[in-house]
């Protein structure tokens, strides 16, 4: 997340928060997502938080910068900013509003893969109202610089599909909290996550006990994290991730930048029970 104070991005608290997470076990991180609030996000911020990220990471995670865009070309300009700022690698939705077909889609992500860096689909139809077909992602894995994707779509068939389709070795990261143990148990490798924002040790340990196949612990943990998983999205995200955090981390800020607005009532409510159950408070 992306902390605000006053309508400004506050780049000690966020060195603080980045320090935090890879201080609690979070084995990368990934600034100016969805999380992050990126689409409101000037380019200058935009540019400042990934260097903020890289600064304090210094190597010991590697830092994948959100760069998607609807604009070919600000993608491209966004992606070279990330790897001058010294990002690892570079986070891409397909574009959204513009709704383009498959064939727009993979000329907008072969594009930005055309950079010599190192390129993570995202693909969240909820948000971009365009998918990203198994077809299309077959062809965007054989680009050399197309690593992997971040998968929100919320069908866990696609793993297995994707996996046909991409090869083994093409990663595939849970982009929902909530369906992290039977993404990785079908072939995935870990979760791009909301929840960790919050509660980084016990996600890292849930990760951690599932790449070493403790299936036991995992559900133990997931058992415990999925009431914070589902009640961080009762409201429009990341609002109650920042009211949980606030929690968590008194002290930090819930100010979001328009259009996006304060947790409602019932969210905050949802959110400390959650936070109960996982004993984060």
């Amino acid at each position: 997340m992306t902390p605000f104070a006053a309508g400004r991005v506050d780049e000690a608290l966020f060195r603080d928060f980045v320090a935090w997470q890879i201080e609690q076990g979070s084995n990368a991180l990934v600034p100016c997502g969805t999380t992050g609030e990126a689409a409101t996000l000037t380019d200058d911020e935009h540019r400042r938080v990934i260097e903020i990220a890289v600064e304090v990471s210094a190597g010991r995670v590697p830092v994948i910068a959100g760069c998607g865009s609807n604009n070919t070309a600000h993608a491209i300009e966004l992606t070279k900013s990330a790897k001058a700022a010294g990002a690892d690698a570079a986070l891409h939705v397909p574009p959204y509003y513009n709704r383009p077909n498959q064939d727009g889609i993979y000329a907008h992500l072969a594009a930005v893969a055309d950079l010599d860096f190192p390129i993570l689909l995202y693909n969240v139809p909820s948000r971009t109202i365009t998918d990203i077909s198994v077809e299309t992602m077959a062809r965007l894995s054989r680009l050399p610089n197309v690593v992997g994707v971040k998968d929100a779509t919320g069908n866990l068939a696609r793993v297995s599909a994707q996996r046909q389709a991409c090869g083994a070795d093409f990663a595939q990261i849970s982009g929902n909290d909530d369906m992290a143990l039977g993404f990785n148990a079908m072939g995935g490798v870990g979760c791009i996550s909301v929840s960790a924002n919050v509660a980084p040790k016990l996600c890292s340990d849930f990760q951690k006990a599932t790449r070493e196949g403790r299936w036991d612990d995992a559900l133990k943990l997931q058992d415990k994290l999925y009431p914070l998983h589902a009640a961080l999205f009762t409201d429009a995200s990341p609002a109650p991730a920042k009211y949980a955090l606030s929690r968590v981390r008194p002290g930090f800020p819930t100010e979001l930048r328009l259009p996006l607005f304060e947790a409602s009532g019932a969210s905050k409510r949802a959110v400390d029970a959650a936070l109960e159950h996982a004993g984060l408070i």
